[in-house]
């Protein structure tokens, strides 16, 4: 059957009532130039900072030089498949990163991707890794503490939820163990830790890892890996992907601890990126803006008030030196920045005493308010007394005939610095510490010889844990030392000591 020309109008009028103009427009450049991890393109007129480029074989870059005729970027994967004349488009988008419960537990790189074992990630929520700092009125004044099990760092520097403290350091002093053990510490403290390797060799993150597995630490813990074997740019994005991964958790009213191991390699990588992109290198060949690459980043550590929920990023930079010169470039950046730093020596690790925290060149900025009332107790004479301990050390190495009083303060001070001494992987909970540091400034000590001071206190915690439990229990539950609990800490010792062998 025919159509009528009637029919055929209203069939084409309903056609064209249907019709939808849908226009695809896609902003592309071409590659110019190729080499060394960096892309130079013409084209991408509307192209923005910081914005991910698709290139051919789903290989991406992020735009950083913006030029009036080109575009130079930066490779997030392997150049060998890239050559000139390739077509490249804008994406719209910044780099981002899977954030979420589903990271507890896994081994991540720097663009949120699993290189563990244990499958895809199955993430449903992804963020950008640049994002703005909580703001003035967004925060509150860090007050509650976060336990290290670090005796030294406790009593005498402590951390608070939400602060930012710098641990710096030459090579192989202990910086990573320090962190490692702040980690291992959080166990059953309500708190997620996030791991940054900027730069390390594999075998040193795999062992990290395992220490984690070996601990149960992996149960609250994401490790985000950037090793040396992988592109400059790889490493500069993963301190941000990992506190992007942190933001997540806090703004859900969580705490979480972030170890950025270590700024020194990250800041490298930068410079690396920054030379090959041809911007004009400052001093020690850093560009202009390393300074706001650190700030931008750390800046993101925050305690949150009550309204945005109370969570709060807890950011350990490490930073390596060399020869102890903490007044180079990139150390007194990141100095500038944090809110203390943990020094680590040298000389005080080779001579065994680990770990090796400098009591004269650490400070925290938050100090006694982010300590518990107990600790606050008996840390404050533990700082003053080191302190003339050092100063007397200094005038006793002329050999000159001391007092009896001078005698007994070098005698406190050599079984203060004993009880300081601590192993690797052993963190200690703060009520243990706030006994045995009772029992050193009150000069219960003084009659046990310098080479058995740790054996005591190992033994002397025992002993309280199997017949004075109510003590640690009492520090726990109060957060004070009453008079009831020093009393009880004193029998304790003195029980103790008629049992203690000091042969």
């Amino acid at each position: 059957m025919s159509l009528e020309p009637l029919d055929i109008s209203l069939l084409i009028k309903k056609q064209i009532s249907k019709y939808e103009k849908n226009l695809n427009y896609v902003d592309t450049g071409t590659v110019v130039q190729v080499g060394d991890g960096i892309a130079q393109i013409q084209g991408l007129d509307a192209c923005m900072s910081g914005e991910l480029i698709e290139f051919p074989k789903e290989i991406y870059g992020m735009a950083l030089n913006l030029e009036i005729d080109s575009v130079s970027c930066v490779l997030l994967g392997n150049d060998r498949d890239i050559k000139e004349g390739d077509t490249v488009k804008r994406t719209g988008k910044i780099v981002e990163v899977p954030v979420g419960e589903e990271l507890i537990g896994r081994v991540v790189n720097s663009l949120g991707q699993p290189i563990d074992d244990k499958g895809s990630l199955n993430a449903t929520k992804f963020k950008p890794i640049e994002n703005i700092a909580p703001g003035i009125n967004d925060r509150k004044s860090v007050s509650e503490p976060l336990q290290t099990g670090i005796k030294a760092i406790d009593s005498m520097f402590p951390i608070g939820r939400g602060q930012r403290e710098l641990i710096i350091g030459d090579r192989q002093t202990g910086k990573t163990a320090l962190a490692i053990d702040t980690i291992l510490n959080q166990k059953d403290q309500d708190v997620i830790c996030i791991y940054v390797a900027i730069g390390q060799k594999r075998s040193t993150v795999a062992q990290i890892v395992e220490v984690f597995k070996q601990n149960g630490a992996m149960d609250y813990t994401i490790v985000v890996s950037s090793t040396a074997s992988e592109l400059a740019p790889l490493q500069y994005i993963a301190p941000y992907a990992g506190v992007t991964i942190a933001e997540e958790f806090m703004y859900e009213g969580k705490d979480v601890l972030i170890v950025y191991d270590d700024l020194s390699k990250h800041a490298v990588a930068y410079r690396t990126m920054s030379l090959l992109l041809r911007r004009a290198p400052g001093r020690e060949a850093f560009p202009g803006d390393v300074f706001y690459l650190h700030s931008r980043l750390l800046e993101r550590a925050a305690k949150l008030d009550d309204i945005h929920g109370g969570g709060s990023i807890t950011a350990l930079p490490i930073v390596e030196t060399l020869d102890g010169d903490i007044s180079a470039y990139i150390p007194t950046n990141v100095i500038s920045i944090t809110d203390g730093q943990i020094f680590l020596e040298t000389d005080l690790f080779f001579v065994g005493q680990r770990p090796a925290i400098n009591t004269g060149l650490s400070v925290s900025r938050v100090g006694s308010s982010a300590q518990i009332n107990a600790m606050k107790k008996v840390s404050g004479r533990l700082k003053l007394e080191l302190a003339q301990y050092r100063e007397l050390a200094a005038f006793a190495q002329f050999g000159s005939e001391l007092d009896k009083d001078t005698r007994v303060q070098l005698d406190q001070g050599e079984r203060m610095m004993e009880i300081l001494k601590q192993p690797q992987y052993s963190p200690m909970n703060v009520e243990k510490q706030v006994i045995i540091f009772y029992a050193v400034i009150n000069q219960y000590l003084l009659d046990v010889p310098v080479s058995m001071v740790i054996e005591f206190t190992e033994e002397f915690i025992k002993f309280v844990e199997g017949n004075f439990p109510h003590i640690l229990t009492n520090i726990r539950e109060t957060k004070d030392l009453t008079e009831e609990i020093e009393e009880n800490i004193i029998l304790a010792i003195n029980e103790f000591k008629k049992l203690f062998s000091f042969s």
